[in-house]
């Protein structure tokens, strides 16, 4: 891999390649990372500087990026510029908040201004951002210090996180297996501890999922919660930028930096749901057991979710329908001259999804938005004896890489509908959505994700902290 040194003025991409035919990497083995809240106390107190941390994060890519390509771009010059900026405006005097001075890394389909922006594709070799995109300039006022983009699934278009023309995004946790996706190299980056906070997409569970299976901390807030703007599009109406980070409580600090008023305070214990006997997917048993032992362990017994006008599960599959039209139908209307043009340089696994999304009819997509309507107007239902809704984030272990097949409970099934199958629902109803980690099936991490209304962020927050106590005990 090349990272540029501060000598040079120009940033490097990293090429595509493959991990070692087999084993662990280092990062399997490393303790866990220091935290964004670690890193702020550091910093205020004088224990390090935003330059040694940029430095040490140049050293980990350099280790361990090799083996698990969760980079594209590492701009060592532009960091090192940041962060020494960042400690000159502390010895100053001038405190931009937590994210001031912390390594941060952006997901290859949101623009950072100077850097390749290539979205996964060919179709983008060579492109290079002018402008940084909303959330990019939100985090450089938040003093967040850029040290590259990330490895995403072509164009964002699947959760498996092994399409991209960067190559593969591997898990650290066993590099011949996905680490989800589209925001794959993200999640790789943060769970192998190479940045503490990394941006993702998410329009259908691409911060969720690979959250799940890289056993890190991923939140999806409220549809345009954080601005989109000047990101690419996969599907705009369902679209999200979300979070990756170590733990919940560093994703709430980030949020909050980005923004401020994003999240009330919170009183009192939130009443938590099970939901999984409603959602009509079928689910590995022993991630179930996994995932809400871990809710009860941390909050006591949780009683399954009552809704009677989503107690008949083929209302989920018109939820997971009205998805599908609406993502389909908004993705190929993006790459429409794509395809007419170009078809070669997309994927082949990218581009036969995008001629199957191309045949959707429009009168499905006009059908689909307004079941959308309907379907939130339902929505409240699910809250009306629980403020918390809980699942699995992903009905199973991550699959390796290049499997398209899994079996659940010995029924063989689609891999991309298996990892979609508990998560994008969320985005067609524009709820926020907070994956942590669970407790392990197999060595693999397994996700809990919970569920609150728009503005009832601080709930989910409030749930997923009574978690991290009870492990602490």
């Amino acid at each position: 891999m090349s990272v540029t040194t501060p000598s040079k003025a120009t940033v490097s991409p990293t090429p595509s390649r493959t991990a070692p035919a087999s084993g662990r990497t280092a990062a399997a083995d490393r303790a866990r990372p220091p935290t964004i809240t670690d890193l702020a106390r550091d910093l205020r107190e004088g224990r390090t500087t935003a330059t040694e941390l940029v430095r040490r994060t140049l050293d980990t890519i350099a280790d361990l990026d090799p083996g698990l390509n969760a980079f594209v771009t590492v701009d060592a010059a532009g960091a090192e510029a940041a962060a020494r900026r960042a400690d000159r405006e502390r010895a100053e005097g001038t405190d931009r908040g937590p994210l001031h001075g912390v390594p941060v890394a952006v997901k290859d389909l949101v623009p950072v201004a100077g850097l390749p922006s290539t979205m996964g594709s060919r179709h983008f070799s060579g492109h290079v951002a002018r402008d940084d995109a909303a959330c990019v300039r939100l985090l450089r006022e938040a003093g967040a210090v850029v040290v590259g983009t990330t490895t995403t699934h072509e164009f964002a278009y699947g959760p498996t996180g092994d399409r991209s023309a960067n190559g593969a995004s591997r898990n650290p946790l066993d590099p011949e297996r996905m680490s989800g996706g589209s925001s794959g190299g993200s999640a790789t980056a943060v769970a192998a501890g190479m940045v503490p906070l990394a941006i993702g997409t998410d329009t259908g569970g691409s911060v969720r999922i690979p959250a799940a299976l890289c056993g890190v901390a991923g939140f999806k807030p409220a549809y345009a919660a954080i601005p989109g703007d000047g990101v690419f599009p996969l599907s705009r109406t369902l679209d999200h930028v979300g979070l990756f980070a170590q733990t919940a409580e560093d994703c709430l600090t980030a949020y909050q930096a980005l923004v401020p008023d994003g999240v009330s305070s919170s009183a009192g214990a939130p009443r938590v749901g099970w939901l999984t006997s409603l959602m009509s997917a079928a689910c590995d048993p022993r991630v179930v057991r996994a995932v809400r032992g871990s809710l009860e362990a941390g909050i006591g017994p949780v009683a399954d979710v009552r809704a009677p006008s989503w107690d008949d599960g083929s209302a989920w599959d018109e939820v997971r329908a009205a998805f599908s039209a609406v993502q389909s139908s908004e993705a190929a209307a993006v790459h429409a001259d794509r395809l007419a043009h170009a078809p070669d340089l997309f994927d082949p696994e990218v581009l036969d999804r995008l001629r199957h999304a191309a045949a959707v009819p429009g009168w499905r997509y006009v059908r689909a938005m307004a079941d959308r309507e309907r379907f939130i107007a339902r929505a409240g239902a699910l809250f009306e004896r629980c403020d918390v809704l809980a699942l699995p984030t992903v009905p199973v272990t991550a699959p390796r890489l290049g499997e398209r097949t899994v079996r659940i409970d010995g029924v063989p099934t689609p891999v991309r509908g298996a990892l979609l199958s508990l998560t994008s629902s969320w985005n067609l109803l524009g709820l926020p959505a907070l994956s942590v980690p669970a407790a392990p099936v197999g060595g693999l991490p397994t996700g809990l994700q919970l569920i609150a209304r728009p503005g009832s962020e601080h709930l989910l927050f409030t749930t997923a902290f009574s978690l991290g106590k009870s492990e602490q005990e």
